[in-house]
């Protein structure tokens, strides 16, 4: 992950340098050449994903695009869309995601939870089912990422998620699959690692963004420092309305998405939501 960038690109290198004196480890080597069990660990994961989406966007910046109206990220991706905005810079928001990380992790040893994907159930049937399965079980379960229509991932305590699971089945849903994870994230059992974060979002400098953000848990634009900290302290337990983010900047006339980072998987949401929209995924050298 991102070799091809810091190869290619002085910029992009410099990010990832950056990052590694930072860090006071080298978080490029495990990026571009693992061991995957200790980059996968999310203390490790959540920088990497943010140094590389900043690496592609310095990248990108420098072989000319355009500035873009409007910028947006899926979950830990939002810290990305915050710092390429001005919002953060690039040593806080990369501060702010390794203790985040450092921080879920804990709290998903405190509370161990999970997270499953549920294919082709309407939204509101899987809020009653998570209602009911809470309600029985007397432990959280949420929807935790509303991802494109079809396509909804919900987050919790394992019996809670396992009988939502159960329901979500007997509804008719196409698939339903437990993800190979052991946080809940954006649910209440991230509750331990939201107070200790929000004290650190209230440390960090934050700017007014250079172009609106759309946040992950309200679907509407941030546009100053006050509500981006709202956004980022509300988040952890939250879940992200990615379908109504995309859904609002089409709404507002936005044609073209453009995914920068690791991976193409916005993209594939984007065309399920609105396959009119024109798709790209930036690459070094395009």
């Amino acid at each position: 992950m991102g070799r091809d960038l810091y190869e290619r690109s002085p910029e992009a290198r410099a990010v990832f340098d950056q990052a590694d004196a930072q860090l006071g480890f080298s978080l490029s080597s495990l990026c571009f050449d693992g061991p995957d069990d200790v980059l996968t660990d999310t203390s490790n994961q959540q920088p990497a994903l943010f140094v590389t989406s900043m690496a592609a966007w310095q990248a990108m910046l420098h072989q000319g695009w355009e500035v873009p109206s409007y910028a947006a990220g899926h979950s830990l991706g939002e810290f990305s869309a915050l710092a390429a905005a001005g919002a953060l810079s690039f040593a806080d928001g990369l501060r702010l995601v390794r203790r985040r990380g450092e921080l879920m992790k804990a709290a998903g040893e405190r509370e161990p939870g999970a997270m499953a994907a549920i294919l082709a159930l309407e939204t509101a049937v899987i809020h009653t089912i998570c209602a009911q399965s809470s309600q029985e079980t007397a432990r959280p379960v949420q929807i935790a990422n509303d991802n494109c229509p079809g396509q909804i991932v919900i987050s919790g305590d394992k019996t809670a998620l396992s009988r939502a699971m159960e329901l979500a089945q007997a509804a008719g849903a196409r698939k339903v699959v437990q993800l190979p994870i052991s946080i809940a994230a954006h649910s209440p059992l991230m509750a331990s690692a939201a107070d200790e974060f929000a004290r650190l979002v209230d440390a960090v400098p934050i700017q007014p963004p250079r172009m609106p953000v759309i946040a992950n848990v309200s679907a509407r634009p941030l546009t100053a420092p006050d509500e981006i900290r709202i956004e980022l302290k509300a988040q952890l337990t939250s879940p992200v309305a990615w379908t109504a983010s995309m859904n609002f900047l089409i709404e507002q006339g936005v044609d073209t998405f453009v995914e920068v980072g690791a991976g193409q998987v916005l993209l594939g949401l984007a065309k399920r939501i609105n396959r009119k929209a024109k798709r790209i995924k930036f690459e070094i050298g395009d």
